[in-house]
């Protein structure tokens, strides 16, 4: 659980340093890369891989694998990893100069593990199918 929660938070943090980095001045941005890249690396990846190998562990406790909220709640869960390489590579586009996409861009993106995060506490809590 701690690691799906350090995983939350730096899904949730880093698209605002984005935010941050696309409207900042050029005296800002290695501060802002440093911060980037330590999140990602140092906290982020490995609390993602941890939350899959201990969720495939939880699973081998009690058989879920043919429930419909389980499978959708898994979807959520690689949609969410999916966001997480997606923001690896901004991060690598922001490191080379050469990120294109606007604040906005982020802003909307800020939300994307939001929703997800509260489709999968819905689909856990009330397994509705």
């Amino acid at each position: 659980m701690l690691s799906f929660i350090s995983w939350m938070a730096g899904l949730l943090y880093l698209p605002r340093l984005f935010v941050y980095h696309s409207g900042a001045r050029v005296e800002s941005f290695a501060m802002l890369e440093v911060m980037e890249r330590r999140l990602l690396k140092i906290i982020m990846t490995p609390a993602m891989v941890l939350t899959w190998i201990f969720g495939f562990a939880l699973t081998t406790q009690a058989w879920v694998w043919g429930e419909g909220w389980f499978l959708a709640k898994l979807l959520c869960l690689l949609l969410l990893s999916v966001f997480h390489f997606y923001l690896a590579s901004w991060r690598k586009a922001f490191a080379r100069k050469e990120n294109r996409l606007p604040e906005r861009f982020f802003r909307i993106a800020n939300e994307v593990p939001t929703i997800l995060l509260i489709l999968i506490l819905l689909l856990a809590i009330f397994k509705p199918f």
